[in-house]
């Protein structure tokens, strides 16, 4: 199955069960290897688009905390080659950061031509945390929808494809990737109190992100609500979408030139 793009006005509801694993998908081994054989895809997509330099793929990931941002870059990019691939994470704004307008921080980061670009959170948290936390007033937040909106519009007209997913688990399972890293010695680095806080807040994210992912989901930058609690499938939906779009932006790798052909014969002569 191919996940659907949120439609534009019509908020999802991002109840529990939305997170749970979609029927239909075959179990658990042959996702697995329906998605080695999509990573295998994407690494040969990827060389004519480095190659080219003429377009760029975006991926936008935002998910509560645990939500599995880091794990779909591993699982789903991890075998990309670096040389055409850059994450960013985005965190708390810098003093530098905040003295700019909210998306300067985030045009720096966009791939060039050639590029796979792929954001760990992103400009919506201005949109999401500042929403929640009451940062700034409603009627500055508010405004942000149709400026983001512009803004994605500008750099698909500039030949950077955007696709956004939005990573959603359930509380209870949320609760349990929590426990774990409280538990677990090499996962206690990656807990951060916070994420209580905003566990608390939990209907009040949930109103943010529905209104987020209905007023920005567009043609040129649709969104996915990703069910998430099982991760191979996750993981999954996630790649398919991603191969979908780079078969249609269809990236070629450029024509040689006459010049550059003449070599291989002046080569080609000179064996030995």
């Amino acid at each position: 199955m191919m996940l659907q793009p949120v439609k534009l006005g019509l908020a999802p509801a991002l109840d529990d069960a939305d997170a749970q694993r979609p029927k239909g998908l075959p179990d658990k081994p042959e996702r697995q290897a329906q998605l080695q054989a999509l990573r295998d895809r994407m690494i040969e997509l990827q060389r004519p688009l480095f190659a080219e330099r003429k377009q760029a793929l975006l991926v936008v990931l935002q998910a509560r905390d645990a939500g599995g941002k880091d794990g779909t870059i591993r699982r789903v990019f991890g075998t990309l080659n670096p040389q055409g691939c850059r994450v960013t994470g985005y965190g708390k704004p810098t003093t530098r950061e905040l003295q700019q307008d909210y998306l300067w921080r985030i045009h720096s980061e966009v791939p060039g031509r050639g590029m796979i670009g792929i954001f760990n959170r992103s400009h919506y948290e201005d949109v999401l945390v500042v929403r929640v936390l009451e940062l700034v007033p409603e009627k500055v937040w508010r405004k942000r929808y149709d400026q983001i909106n512009d803004f994605e519009r500008m750099l698909s007209e500039n030949d950077v494809t955007i696709l956004k997913f939005f990573l959603h688990v359930s509380k209870d399972e949320q609760r349990q990737r929590l426990l774990r890293r409280l538990k677990d010695p090499k996962r206690n680095w990656k807990f951060n109190p916070d994420d209580l806080t905003a566990r608390d807040d939990w209907d009040e994210y949930t109103e943010a992100y529905r209104e987020a992912l209905a007023t920005c989901s567009t043609d040129w930058a649709p969104w996915y609500v990703v069910p998430s609690d099982s991760k191979s499938s996750r993981d999954l939906l996630v790649a398919e979408v991603v191969v979908d779009a780079l078969e249609r932006m269809n990236p070629q790798f450029p024509t040689a030139d006459p010049e550059v052909q003449r070599y291989a014969s002046a080569l080609d002569s000179t064996k030995g």
